[in-house]
């Protein structure tokens, strides 16, 4: 089957805009994430209908206010969290609010008060050990507000009267009323199987039916989970994934059928392949980018490039070795089962060696210990002086910290204990620090690095 095979060459930029629109936010409605969005889909329905199940695994389900992508996990996946009205990423406390909230706006009518709508979540979260919810506690109510936002941006909710705000900071005085869109509220959470019975995180993923599949079935199957896999995690890289899923990453297919479909560019390197958006509207964090963080994490990519480099004989980085697919994905497990995910990390266990010896088949990273890091970005601040401001200046260690979760989120470090892993994809950076040097003042300097 051809991707977008009844899509003209002069329409084939609008469906593919379609089809980014979809993968980024995948509940889209009337004003959700913008009043264009919903029309620009329904256009496309028919085709997007019959690629997305095709290619992906991915089913789309419209009304006259929603459509809603079903999408197949198939790994626990920590990057794109709910965030709260100051985009801080949600806690377990707030995923539960919102989850209980969503239960009792389906009991509800058309309007509900905001006390009245917190009474219904107090009364469900004091039935699960270790909730709870005290709407006499701000903190619990700046909580429970975060989950009602999160549905009001997307239309679920819409305010008719008075503050949410105001009720966060002084409930017996003040109130705030809400009408219910039932339809979009009931679009919100659409989960793929039954829950009544999985037990744990790592349940959710096993969407095994325990049936036997012939082997053109079985091979189509892999290529829509490698084709899920550059899509959902843009950087793959062969030594982190599953070798019976290397074949489908190399084949052809997988980039002609991806770039067909969503107009994205597909790299393939020695060491993995890379999804590139040139359009910039389907990324959430735009690399090189304006802004003092995403400047001082170009300027550190570009001395761990260096550091890292044949070039440097003289103190070259210690190696560690990458850990294996099952071991990510039963850390990952036990760490979201236990706490609320950080994020895109890699964890090495501490019994790995760290004399650079790697188990056979695994890749070598280089380590770059935080004492190294700390002493590099006090370095660039300063030598760069005034182009950091004086809130970074005073606190190098905060942003050397938000430079490495940018680096992280990207895939070009990864998070270890006592310092960061040196990912290949870095290397493209190297060189960038001469570049650097001739313009450290021009505040647009990283979006024109290319």
């Amino acid at each position: 089957m051809r991707v977008a095979a009844d899509v003209s060459p002069l329409e084939l930029a609008d469906y593919q805009r379609a089809v980014r629109l979809l993968l980024r936010h995948p509940l889209i409605t009337p004003t959700y994430p913008d009043r264009g969005a919903l029309p620009l889909v329904r256009r496309w329905t028919t085709q997007l209908r019959a690629d997305l199940p095709e290619v992906l695994g991915y089913r789309l389900l419209t009304t006259a206010d929603t459509a809603r992508l079903l999408r197949v996990h198939d790994r626990l996946d920590a990057t794109t969290p709910a965030l709260t009205r100051t985009d801080r990423p949600f806690n377990r406390r707030r995923y539960a609010y919102l989850m209980l909230t969503l239960a009792a706006l389906g009991r509800s009518g058309t309007q509900i008060a905001l006390s009245e709508l917190a009474d219904a979540v107090a009364a469900d979260a004091a039935r699960i050990d270790g909730l709870g919810m005290d709407t006499e506690r701000k903190p619990d109510r700046d909580a429970f507000v975060d989950a009602v936002a999160w549905l009001e941006r997307r239309g679920a909710l819409a305010l008719a009267d008075g503050s949410a705000s105001a009720w966060v900071n002084d409930p017996d005085r003040a109130e705030a009323l809400y009408d219910i869109d039932r339809e979009i509220a009931g679009a919100v959470y659409r989960p793929s199987r039954v829950l009544q019975h999985v037990g744990s995180v790592t349940a959710l993923l096993d969407t095994g039916q325990g049936l036997a599949q012939g082997q053109a079935t079985t091979r189509r199957a892999a290529a829509r989970k490698a084709r899920r896999l550059v899509l959902e995690q843009p950087v793959v890289y062969y030594a982190e994934v599953d070798e019976s899923l290397h074949g489908q990453l190399r084949s052809p297919n997988l980039a002609e059928d991806l770039e067909r479909l969503t107009g994205l560019t597909v790299e393939r390197r020695a060491e993995g392949v890379a999804v590139i958006d040139t359009s910039g509207r389907l990324s959430d964090v735009r690399f090189p980018g304006g802004g003092t963080i995403a400047q001082a994490a170009l300027l550190l990519a570009a001395r761990i490039a260096t550091h890292c480099g044949p070039g440097n004989r003289r103190n070259p980085p210690t190696p560690l070795p990458a850990p294996t697919a099952a071991e990510r994905l039963a850390e990952a497990a036990a760490r979201i089962d236990a706490a609320l995910p950080r994020g895109n990390v890699l964890t090495v266990l501490a019994e790995q060696d760290r004399t650079g010896t790697a188990p056979t088949g695994e890749a070598v990273y280089p380590f770059l210990p935080d004492t190294w890091l700390r002493r590099v970005m006090r370095e660039l601040v300063g030598h760069f002086g005034v182009a950091f401001g004086a809130v970074w200046r005073a606190d190098p260690d905060r942003l050397l910290g938000e430079a490495v979760a940018l680096l992280a989120k990207l895939r070009l470090v990864a998070v270890v204990e006592g310092g960061v892993l040196a990912l290949p994809l870095l290397a493209r950076y190297r060189g960038v620090t001469a570049e650097v040097k001739q313009r450290p003042e021009q505040s647009t300097l990283f979006e024109d690095v290319k």
